[in-house]
């Protein structure tokens, strides 16, 4: 059987400064399978990231450059991007 691909995980503003990368590849466990489990998980990796996501509420997302929910499905290979909610003027 293949190994799964890794995922890709894009961090930016203040996210970006409190993991501490701007980009990092993980193979996310068999039983993450949506966004709301890999910020779970994620919490879970460092300090770092529990401190990015600790109001996780405010985080947005895309996966594959879509935009997504906490409910969104994840898949072998996918690139997820955070970044926090976006002002317009």
């Amino acid at each position: 059987m293949d190994a799964a691909r890794p995922l890709t995980i894009l961090y930016f503003a203040w996210l970006r400064e409190r993991v501490g990368t701007a980009e990092e590849t993980v193979q996310r466990p068999a039983d993450i399978r949506t966004v709301a489990g890999l910020i779970g998980w994620l919490r879970q990796r460092s300090p770092g990231h529990d401190a990015a996501f600790e109001n996780a509420r405010v985080i947005r997302c895309a996966v594959n450059g879509e935009f997504a929910d906490a409910a969104a499905a994840l898949g072998d290979g996918d690139e997820i991007a955070f970044f926090p909610p976006v002002t317009g003027g």
